[in-house]
């Protein structure tokens, strides 16, 4: 085997080797835990910028293991899986430092970080799936390894949220096994090839491709939180911050935002899609998802379930992106795939930053927090304002190209309003967040100080992860054009899906 087919592998176990030590690890093995936690981090980073590097210059990785007859776990990248593997190996990185600091007194650390590295060689396996068996295989051993992050805890609210938690996504999972059982059964094996693989198929089956679209869309919708199947994500926000900070911004919420891309683009193909009037249905759904999310997030007086509500709504741009027919659309939803990511990643370590310092849960709470920790508001500023769409922040990049898309594809009329109700939404109940941190008079004493005002406002370990991450989210908004972008890739993707 060359490096092209060793390549993916080396990826996948970056993490997962790692992973498997971790859990043999006496809870006082700090030093050696962080050094693999480290060491697989940074290493899978490093693979997968060289990835990064053959996939640009059109280099061929792939890697094929024949299961059993028409079943075949195939491993491949091409421009979209190697844009959803850098977000995740970057991210893990910077999540990786922050849960070691935050979790640095709890207990059952061995056990979390290796589901920790579980969930993230899932996340990556799906993202590199070549086929739809592979990717529903790695679908639900994410679904697998991120349960016991959820219940960590092991409170009964925590074991609550897990028990829905798991109950949605294995719901969810089914249905996508039993439409890509279907599919399979009608098409042969279902390879990701760019531009789709079903429009050759004749045209009696095209009711049944239009049914099982629908289970498709319904299996990935529970993990994208589109509604009514959102349920879950809201009760999960008892689980620690880096384990929210994971569903939201890197691994699950992500994985059924960037299925839904791979089923539209690479399976039916967004001309086919389109042919058989897919693509409105999907819009409309994630049109009410950006509204009804925005809706309840301003209800929220619990700071993570706002920003859960919040993730309901934002997802559902890179839903509405894929359902625009046009490259302009495609570049602001698979944009948005990156830009949300780090946004929202941002917004949820300030959060947990707030909670372990100061005892801070609840938006009512966080009156003058900006003069008490700073550089951590800035941070949570900056994600904010990036998901309300002010530039330069990342955000307004993935709104602009979705309402000139929308504009370019016809459905300015109803896709441009539902842009600027969500943004003035978000507006809503950000604001009033950014308003309280900075400018009401500081509390006279904090729910629950931990660590006591001084020079330091709070473990670097914590503060520095939400500052690199806010960092990145103006960084991507202000060199939007700069090579190697996330906007870059998104306009190279959308190149060969349409160019054919």
């Amino acid at each position: 085997m060359n490096l092209s087919n060793t390549l993916l592998l080396m990826i996948l176990g970056s993490s997962l080797l790692p992973g498997l030590a971790i859990f043999f690890l006496h809870e006082h093995s700090y030093r050696l835990r962080t050094t693999l936690n480290m060491i697989g981090a940074v290493l899978k980073l490093v693979l997968v910028a060289v990835l990064t590097w053959g996939v640009l210059h059109e280099q061929t990785f792939e890697t094929r293991w024949l299961i059993a007859p028409g079943l075949e776990l195939v491993l491949h990248a091409d421009a979209l899986s190697v844009l959803f593997v850098s977000l995740s190996t970057l991210l893990w990185l910077v999540t990786t430092v922050y849960a070691i600091a935050y979790l640095e007194n709890s207990p059952h650390r061995s056990r979390f970080f290796g589901f920790f590295s579980l969930c993230v060689t899932s996340t990556v396996g799906l993202a590199l799936a070549g086929n739809l068996f592979t990717f529903v295989l790695f679908y639900e051993l994410l679904t697998l390894s991120t349960y016991p992050l959820v219940a960590h805890k092991g409170s009964a609210e925590a074991n609550r949220g897990a028990r829905t938690y798991l109950a949605y996504t294995m719901g969810g999972g089914l249905v996508l096994l039993i439409g890509a059982v279907w599919l399979q059964n009608l098409a042969g094996p279902v390879e990701f090839v760019e531009g789709g693989v079903l429009s050759q198929l004749p045209a009696d089956s095209h009711p049944q491709l239009t049914l099982i679209f629908l289970l498709l869309m319904i299996g990935l919708g529970v993990k994208a939180a589109i509604v009514p199947l959102h349920g879950w994500l809201p009760r999960a926000m008892v689980a620690p911050a880096p384990v929210s900070a994971l569903l939201h911004a890197v691994a699950v919420v992500k994985a059924g935002a960037f299925g839904i891309v791979r089923i539209v683009y690479d399976v039916y193909g967004i001309e086919f899609a389109a042919d058989l009037d897919l693509l409105m249905p999907l819009g409309i759904a994630a049109a009410v998802t950006i509204i009804y999310g925005s809706v309840l997030a301003l209800t929220q007086d619990n700071l993570k379930k706002r920003l859960a509500y919040s993730t309901v709504s934002q997802v559902s741009y890179i839903a509405l992106g894929t359902a625009i027919f046009g490259p302009l659309g495609t570049i602001g939803g698979v944009a948005h795939l990156v830009h949300q990511g780090v946004m929202k990643i941002t917004l949820f370590f300030a959060a947990g930053n707030y909670a372990e310092t100061l005892g801070i849960h609840k938006v009512s709470e966080m009156h003058g927090v900006g003069r008490r920790m700073p550089l951590n508001t800035l941070a949570f500023t900056i994600g904010a304002l990036g998901m309300i769409g002010i530039p330069p922040i990342a955000g307004f990049v993935s709104k602009w190209y979705l309402g000139t898309g929308a504009m370019e594809a016809g459905l300015a009329v109803w896709v441009i309003p539902v842009l600027i109700a969500s943004s003035a939404l978000n507006a809503a109940y950000f604001l009033p967040i950014l308003y309280r941190a900075w400018f009401a008079p500081a509390r006279s004493d904090w729910p629950d100080e931990r660590i006591p005002s001084g020079r330091q406002e709070t473990h670097p370990g914590l503060l520095w992860p939400p500052i690199i991450t806010a960092s990145l989210a103006l960084a991507v908004g202000l060199f939007a054009a700069a090579p190697f972008s996330p906007l870059e890739w998104a306009e190279l993707i959308a190149e060969r899906e349409y160019v054919r």
